[in-house]
């Protein structure tokens, strides 16, 4: 349409080539980089929120959440710990860092590789936790709910067909065949009482899907470690009292309603990961007392800096995945912790400004130790399933590998940064350039084309 095929070659077989020589050159080009920038990384711990889509084939997927840098993205024959350990060696060992923890579901091979291979601390998915309540109870009230929603219709029809039926046989007077005559009005005393029965079934199962509702939503507004009414540091003692409550209040519903056994198993596979909530609570407290104790602060600046600087920032983290108006109670509760710190006579004041400027940086790494989900793997599963309907090839390493290359090398959040300069705290080459260099023009046709006649 452009006649460009006067002059490069348009060919399916051409267009081919070249984009297999464009996807090679993004794999090499992820290779080479990713050496040149771990050489000058600064060494630092890190999270991991490893998954196991099977989009285009069984596909093992780690991703460093704070930068959402992909460390690993391989097709493999299986996911045991020994699998996965085999893919993050290799995918680890340029790297500069030391991973304390792993943010997934309760996948044994997950757990095995991440207590055995790794000796990290593993941090429960708080959406499965609630996912498997909802699918335990709230599923099966829905359910119920709808059959009395039915009832009450049903029930309304036949209170409203018997007050009619009067008016009709008025108005069509005519000679009544043989039988006993109709006993309206003791069909009316029945419909009555059923109708009424009928709404407040409906109602109560309403309040009890309600109450249901409302505990899994606690839930998530309970595990944090900052409590986002006050400001405060949460504590694992604290943790372990109001999860436990939330579920009981479930459990407690799911009996009255008399549901099935599956449903109370899976009531208590969301309970047995409680204790694991509460460890990795603890896990966090004790790996930022101990990263604060090293900066070398006052006793007054440190318990300031433990207690209030990094609650503050950990409510400017929560106050972002929410929508602006949500958020704006949070950003201002953090901002009126943080504020007063560094005035005169606060714990950080006598501090030069660059030291400040430090203690902020550090201040908000820390409050970013605390992983309760792995929505950004998640994310990726569902963005391969869109390219794997589009491309029906990812079960090419070469596509999946280009796939990676982009996310981590081409596409930039709002303040125009890769995943690549965010995990590595460096600005990478250009891709779009090594690409340019590395893939050759298109070739010249052999033989123009003709042009169309009119």
């Amino acid at each position: 349409m452009t006649g460009l095929n006067r002059f490069v070659g348009a060919s399916f077989g051409t267009q081919q080539r070249i984009n297999r020589g464009v996807e090679e050159a993004m794999v090499a080009y992820t290779r080479e980089e990713t050496q040149c920038l771990a050489q000058g990384m600064t060494p630092k711990d890190i999270t991991v929120t490893p998954e196991e889509p099977c989009t285009g084939g069984l596909c093992l997927v780690a991703i460093e959440p704070i930068s959402h840098y992909i460390l690993l993205e391989q097709t493999a024959d299986a996911r045991d710990h020994e699998t996965w350990s085999d893919r993050m060696a290799g995918a680890l060992a340029p790297l500069k860092c030391q991973v304390i923890q792993s943010t997934s579901d309760e996948a044994p091979g997950l757990l095995a590789y991440v207590a055995n291979h790794l000796g990290a601390h593993h941090s429960p998915d708080l959406f499965h936790v609630q996912h498997e309540l909802s699918k335990a109870v709230a599923g099966p009230i829905a359910a119920k709910q709808r059959a009395a929603e039915k009832a009450v219709t049903t029930a309304e029809q036949m209170l409203k067909h018997g007050q009619e039926q009067p008016q009709r046989d008025q108005a069509q007077p005519e000679r009544r065949g043989p039988g006993r005559p109709p006993q309206v009005a003791l069909c009316l005393e029945q419909a009555t009482p059923a109708v009424e029965a009928a709404r407040q079934e409906c109602q109560r199962l309403t309040q009890s899907s309600e109450k249901v509702r409302q505990s899994i939503r606690a839930i998530g507004h309970t595990y944090h470690c900052v409590d986002l009414d006050r400001g405060k540091r949460r504590h694992g003692k604290l943790i372990a009292s109001d999860l436990p409550h939330q579920i009981d209040t479930i459990r407690t519903i799911a009996h009255r309603e008399g549901l099935s056994d599956p449903c109370m198993n899976r009531i208590d596979k969301a309970a047995r990961v409680v204790p694991k909530m509460q460890a990795t609570i603890e896990f966090v407290s004790t790996y930022v007392r101990r990263q604060v104790s090293q900066l070398d602060l006052t006793q007054h600046a440190s318990y300031a800096m433990h207690a209030q600087l990094i609650p503050a920032y950990y409510l400017d983290r929560v106050a972002a995945t929410k929508p602006i108006l949500e958020g704006q109670p949070l950003r201002e509760l953090a901002e009126r912790i943080r504020t007063p710190l560094f005035e005169p006579g606060g714990a950080f004041s006598e501090l030069h400004r660059v030291a400040q400027d430090r203690l902020k940086q550090e201040a908000a790494k820390l409050a970013a130790v605390f992983q309760r989900s792995s929505s950004n793997v998640e994310g990726r599963n569902g963005y391969l399933s869109l390219r794997n309907h589009e491309l029906r090839g990812l079960d090419n390493p070469r596509k999946r590998a280009g796939l990676t290359a982009v996310h981590n090398f081409l596409l930039t959040r709002s303040d125009g940064t890769t995943a690549a300069e965010r995990f590595f705290g460096q600005k990478p080459r250009s891709m779009f350039a090594a690409i340019l260099e590395a893939v050759e023009i298109l070739p010249v046709p052999l033989s123009p084309p003709r042009r169309a006649v009119g």
